[in-house]
């Protein structure tokens, strides 16, 4: 990342990212406010810490982190998750917003040293936290995660996670751990998860997934083996379902909406 901490002109018209405890700020519209800052209701910038995040439709980005509570934006929208951007399946929005969510997280949780415990310093020339007492420097942190959709014949394998809102029904996902390849984690998440193997692993796209910080790496696959015996401690319930039948499922714009539709494309052609 380049200029991180260049600051916005009065003139330039700009996407303001308004993040304040892992929400954003939302116009009428349900999108982030945009416009030139002298024209908009802004409090002061100069108290607050502005990020530049890149370009989006041929204007910049900026982060603004405001407080808790911070009601100096009020004028400009509403505070939100971001899910209004999944909802419209606004890809690009969405993704430039999950970065936003990020960067707010890694800068209010890297203000003091992990190493040393002593107040942490912005890196003026890329987006990075140092302790000048020990010389420990962070960057964003990015949690690598699995999810994979699998299908057996002509039906997919679909289960509620315990933290799902009611009535939804999802594809399988897990964090990588330590030492693992994205196949040993897929193995080992769906074994766990429905005690089942799989087979005929194929990749297909990957998602930025802002809460708070993951990357998910989506994948297809087939069923190898195994009756389905679901964790408990994760899921609720679960089953094959045919697409004629299918439960409620995630909204398009979510990667594992995505690879419902991949496995079901997949079925049409055979």
């Amino acid at each position: 990342m380049t200029k991180p901490y260049q600051r916005p002109s009065a003139d330039e018209p700009a996407w303001w990212f308004i993040c304040s405890a892992g929400e954003l700020t939302f116009d009428a519209n349900d999108l982030p406010p945009h416009g030139r800052l002298q024209e908009l209701p802004m409090p002061n910038l100069d108290e607050y810490q502005v990020i530049w995040l890149g370009e989006l439709r041929e204007r910049s980005c900026y982060l603004v982190v405001a407080d808790l509570n911070d009601d100096a934006f009020a004028a400009l929208g509403e505070f939100k998750s971001l899910r209004p951007l999944v909802e419209a399946n606004d890809e690009e929005m969405f993704m430039m917003a999950a970065r936003a969510k990020q960067v707010t997280e890694f800068l209010t949780t890297h203000r003091y040293c992990g190493r040393c415990g002593t107040r942490m310093q912005a890196v003026d020339w890329e987006l990075a936290m140092q302790c000048h007492a020990c010389q420990h420097r962070c960057y964003p942190r990015i949690s690598p995660c699995i999810i994979v959709a699998i299908r057996k014949q002509d039906k997919i394998l679909l289960a509620r996670g315990k933290r799902h809102r009611p009535g939804l029904f999802s594809v399988l996902a897990g964090f990588v751990e330590a030492g693992e390849s994205l196949e040993q984690t897929l193995a080992r998440e769906v074994m766990e998860e429905a005690g089942i193997e799989v087979k005929n692993i194929q990749y297909v796209c990957s998602q930025p997934w802002p809460f708070p910080n993951s990357l998910m790496m989506g994948f297809v696959a087939e069923w190898a083996a195994g009756d389905l015996h679901f964790d408990p401690f994760e899921l609720e319930q679960g089953d094959w379902f045919g697409f004629d039948a299918l439960p409620d499922i995630p909204l398009p714009g979510t990667i594992a909406h995505k690879l419902i539709q991949t496995v079901k494309a997949q079925i049409d052609r055979e």
